[in-house]
């Protein structure tokens, strides 16, 4: 059985049964903890109704975005109004998803006058599940994110957005080799040396992975084609940069692919220190005034110090964020909801589905957030108290692109609410996101999730 597994049945037995303390002093501990989140929270109805959470913000230039899942309509929506808001009124320079390079460089290319329609480049997310950024709820705010620069005369107020993800590795690879750069008789060998090591497997990191298993390996090749792409790189500062991300995602999916029939924790660091070293590149790439909106599922910019995550071996990017550049400013806020819908899949590369959410299991930080009021809410964690009920460990739901609302009990993450974010935002009642028609790619790296504990969450 998974570490994350005896982990997780543990805690949520003891939460359960209140097998540690007696119910009469479980009811006035939550009963004293509702108190706490009411005094410390205020309605989330109107986009105006951000001011506090603007005001908390303050000059952070780390400002990351979570979801408690991939598939619902107003997470999406609210992370978009913040960043509205932080990009005209704070000067934020750019957006950083939990997606894959290659994709959302076509949509960067657009929102700096590449010709095209909005629903058009989001094709570009053609890999299961295509709903993550395929959908329209992220198309209305890139289509905000090109109207504003259109307005914007200078270049250095320009938005950008770019993915952060480590999965690209047959797609960076093949924007290497498509690159004009690729005439360069070096990088062009080094190229073809890396596609003839991966050609066996077709497009499978799957098989690539399990081949690692019998003594495969494609590591020195593409260190030696990373090698020969920063040698050799000409361009503008974006255009080299483009092309060493692409080189450096290709070396990073190899290590991760390699990790995930290995360790858990091995394979989910790799992925979640690509993404923190990938935000750093682009903090340096646009300059010491550079600010950064991230979005990412709460298990990436929740603190995983506060979590279980922790007890098994692993970091994550809120907590590498934090660490590396608490005195800049960081600020993390998580969501979450109480019932509705979301988009998922009943297996890997299944096809999108609407499925409900049922209201949140008893003594949940959501189920208690319900309790204080039916409606949206912002949490102001930091100025709760940083002692008693308000630092219990207590459940968060987190759901992932594959789903089974038959089996909610398993979709927790032991939490430090009051440590684990900044702020919370809180929605009762949760509608599906609405994807775009946009076609999986049939590579077979799509037919199963990768290995991992928590892959089913956040991938």
């Amino acid at each position: 059985m998974k570490i994350r597994t005896l982990i997780c049945l543990g805690w949520l037995v003891g939460w359960l049964t209140g097998c540690h303390d007696g119910p009469s002093k479980k009811r006035q501990e939550e009963e004293m903890l509702i108190s706490e989140l009411r005094n410390h929270s205020v309605a989330l109805d109107q986009e105006r109704d951000l001011d506090s959470l603007m005001d908390q913000i303050g000059n952070a230039r780390y400002v990351l975005l979570g979801e408690a899942s991939h598939g619902t309509a107003e997470f999406y929506q609210w992370r978009a109004a913040i960043t509205r808001r932080l990009i005209a009124e704070k000067g934020f320079t750019f957006v950083a998803v939990e997606g894959d390079w290659p994709a959302a460089y076509q949509v960067n290319q657009y929102l700096h006058g590449a010709p095209g329609q909005t629903r058009e480049v989001l094709q570009a997310f053609r890999r299961w599940p295509t709903w993550m950024w395929a959908n329209e709820e992220v198309a209305q705010l890139v289509d905000w994110m090109r109207a504003y620069n259109d307005r914007v005369n200078t270049p250095q107020r320009k938005v950008s957005i770019y993915g952060l993800d480590v999965y690209s590795l047959w797609e960076s690879l093949d924007q290497l080799v498509s690159d004009p750069q690729a005439a360069n008789p070096e990088v062009r060998t080094r190229a073809q040396e890396a596609r003839q090591c991966l050609a066996p497997y077709q497009g499978d990191e799957q098989a690539y992975a399990v081949a690692t298993l019998r003594g495969a390996r494609c590591n020195a090749s593409l260190e030696r084609l990373q090698e020969a792409v920063r040698s050799a790189n000409t361009g503008t500062d974006l255009e080299r940069f483009n092309r060493e991300q692409n080189a450096l995602v290709a070396l990073n999916a190899e290590r991760y692919y390699y990790a995930m029939v290995r360790s858990d924790a091995e394979s989910w660091n790799i992925r979640d220190q690509h993404m923190a070293a990938t935000v750093d590149r682009l903090m340096a790439l646009h300059g010491p005034t550079a600010k950064v909106i991230i979005w990412a599922h709460n298990t990436h910019v929740g603190d995983a110090r506060f979590t279980d995550m922790a007890q098994a071996g692993m970091v994550n990017l809120g907590q590498l964020i934090r660490q590396a550049h608490e005195p800049e400013g960081v600020f993390v806020v998580g969501f979450g909801t109480y019932q509705g819908e979301v988009i998922a899949g009943d297996y890997w590369g299944a096809p999108a589905e609407r499925m409900p959410v049922p209201k949140a299991l008893s003594g949940s930080w959501d189920e208690l957030l319900q309790r204080v009021s039916p409606g949206n809410r912002i949490v102001s964690l930091l100025q709760m108290d940083q002692e008693g009920a308000s630092v219990q460990e207590r459940g968060q739901r987190a759901i992932g692109v594959v789903y089974n609302p038959g089996s909610e009990r398993g979709n927790y993450v032991p939490t430090v609410l009051r440590k684990r974010y900044d702020s919370y935002v809180f929605i009762h009642q949760t509608r599906a996101l609405t994807p775009l028609p946009v076609e999986a790619t049939t590579r077979k790296e799509n037919a199963k999730a990768p290995v991992g504990t928590y892959a089913l969450i956040n991938d």
